[in-house]
């Protein structure tokens, strides 16, 4: 377990997990290392449920083994674990790692998952060390196997609940703070709002295609931010764009201004003969509270009927809000992404004009663009 590579965090980077910049700051570093020293790490947080055919809700809560070095003994979540490193971290990712522990755990396989949604983000503490928990929900088959692992929980106590002794639960025997807040908070929650059960009851979808939302940071704006808002275009009137971290300006990861990033989206569009009465652009600056970030957004943009991201982030926080999200468009993200352009122009490669619309080409050589990535580059990027 110590040998296990985990993703971990400077506490200076923490606030920008609830803006979804995850691959960006994490680093690896073993298990065992990153207690010894007290580095800040992610970790997941599983909460699973069951409907009965009848619609009785049961809660699976596991109760940790006496063996575990943290709170033996003590009831729970249903899973949880350490998120393990990998290059290009994303939110799907970490999704999988959360059916993994559930797998290790209580034996249950993503085939009996129903549902499974990203809820919250939260810091805590472990004896003296940060761990950020991606807190997610799953529903689960009413009639699946439970196989708990001896080796991490008790047997017999690991199981499902009902409500009432669930909360009798919560009240009478040990159970560790962050997992016993959570489920106080899921016993009064509408589960068939956050699993989208029954659509009929959310007012935020619409099938109308009037105007569309699309949301980037277009540091700077490339070829697959055109093939997307052209693809959008052709289904919809009219599109609100959205510029992500507005604040920042001058860093590795955010090297142009947004009103720098306007003019790269309103030139590239006017080459193309969309006009202004097509589309409009937002500064979103960032707030890094992930539970509020839909709200902040939709305070700016107002309303729309479909928003489009590729983003995993975004998309899952726009879902659990009960609006429309579009379907992801394929574009080369390999080829196609901001962080390749930034990479490139740092070793004077030219190879970065390929991949950019020829008019942002000029306008970054005119903000003398280059320079100012390759200066950043060489230089502990702070933001």
């Amino acid at each position: 377990m110590d040998k296990e590579v985990i993703a971990c965090i400077s506490d200076e980077n923490i606030k920008f997990l609830h803006s979804g910049q995850i691959e960006k700051y994490v680093f690896p570093m073993h298990r065992g290392d990153a207690h010894k020293k007290g580095i800040s790490h992610l970790i997941i947080r599983l909460f699973l449920i069951t409907i009965t055919p009848n619609n009785h809700i049961s809660y699976l809560v596991q109760k940790r083994g006496k063996t575990k070095k943290s709170f033996p003994g003590y009831y729970t979540d249903s899973a949880s674990g350490h998120v393990l490193y990998k290059k290009n971290l994303e939110l799907s990712d970490i999704q999988e790692e959360a059916k993994r522990e559930l797998e290790e755990e209580f034996g249950v396989f993503s085939k009996d998952l129903e549902k499974l949604v990203f809820y919250d983000l939260i810091s805590e503490e472990n004896k003296g060390t940060t761990e950020i928990a991606y807190v997610f929900l799953g529903l689960i088959n009413h009639d699946v196997e439970l196989k708990p692992n001896p080796e991490e929980l008790e047997v017999g106590s690991s199981r499902f609940y009902t409500k009432t002794e669930l909360s009798t639960l919560l009240m009478n025997e040990k159970s560790i703070d962050y997992s016993k807040t959570i489920w106080n908070k899921l016993l009064l929650v509408d589960f068939e709002e956050i699993f989208g059960l029954n659509t009929s009851k959310n007012k935020k979808i619409s099938s109308k295609k009037e105007t569309a939302l699309f949301l980037g940071r277009f540091q700077p704006l490339h070829h697959g931010h055109i093939y997307m808002l052209n693809k959008i275009l052709k289904s919809y009137k009219k599109i609100k764009i959205g510029v992500g971290s507005s604040q920042l300006s001058k860093t590795k990861s955010n090297p142009f201004t947004y009103e720098e990033r306007v003019n790269f989206i309103t030139s590239a569009l006017r080459k193309r003969g969309i006009t202004s009465q097509r589309f409009s652009i937002y500064p979103i600056p960032d707030i890094f509270n992930a539970r509020k970030w839909v709200k902040h957004v939709i305070s700016i943009v107002g309303n729309f009927d479909t928003i489009f991201s590729n983003s995993d982030w975004v998309r899952q926080l726009f879902q659990n809000d009960g609006y429309n999200v579009g379907e992801k468009i394929g574009i080369f993200k390999r080829k196609y992404n901001a962080s390749k352009v930034r990479k490139l122009i740092s070793k004077d490669n030219r190879n970065w004009t390929t991949l950019v619309p020829k008019e942002v080409v000029n306008l970054i050589k005119d903000y003398d663009g280059t320079e100012r990535i390759r200066i950043l580059f060489n230089q502990v990027d702070s933001a």
